[in-house]
């Protein structure tokens, strides 16, 4: 994983205390301090690898995507703001988006080689008609989670994507699984008012 550099500013380690809050440690990150990137590594890095692997299943690119996830936030962290969610909610955002991207990179490699390897095959109509209606609803599914809460977007995407249950959502989001419970309510129901599916 990252090879991470001492704090050489002489301050106290910033993760020798246990009750340092992760948004303190990232708020200190945001300054460039190497001390409390280390200690927001050694408390989150599990977890978030935790997450990229259940999305991508394989070890090493799970461990590659979560270094990158590392790289983004100490790129971005001053751009975190706490309004925005927790720090360990944003850090799960990144790293849900970095293992989505590399899945996308993956199938379309996956998608290129099919194309390459059948390009001398005229494809049947009613194969043609069932890629675009899959890509038609792919489109309209995209669109309505863009329609949702960031809250509410969480949850869903850990939940329905991640494949958590309500109790490790919550863990994950460090909230009460009653709140993972009505945000997920709701977002489905916003979903489904999106999609105009009745019930």
């Amino acid at each position: 994983m990252l090879e991470l550099v001492t704090n050489e500013t002489g301050r106290d380690d910033p993760g020798s205390a246990a009750a340092v809050r992760l948004e303190d440690l990232l708020e200190l990150v945001g300054t460039g301090d190497q001390g409390a990137f280390s200690a927001l590594y050694d408390q989150v890095a599990p977890r978030l690898l935790g997450l990229v692997r259940r999305l991508i299943q394989d070890h090493a690119q799970s461990e590659e995507v979560t270094q990158e996830v590392f790289l983004e936030i100490w790129q971005t962290a001053p751009r975190y703001s706490p309004e925005k969610g927790s720090a360990l909610s944003w850090m799960f955002t990144l790293a849900h988006r970095r293992a989505v991207d590399r899945i996308r990179a993956a199938q379309a490699s996956r998608d290129r080689d099919v194309r390459i390897g059948i390009r001398d095959y005229v494809e049947e109509a009613e194969s043609v008609t069932d890629i675009v209606e899959v890509r038609i609803e792919h489109e309209r599914v995209t669109k309505a989670l863009a329609e949702l809460t960031e809250l509410q977007r969480q949850a869903v995407t850990l939940a329905y994507y991640g494949g958590f249950s309500h109790s490790e959502v919550a863990e994950q989001l460090s909230v009460p699984i009653g709140t993972v419970k009505t945000r997920l309510r709701d977002g489905m129901i916003r979903l489904r008012d999106a999609l105009g599916v009745t019930s």
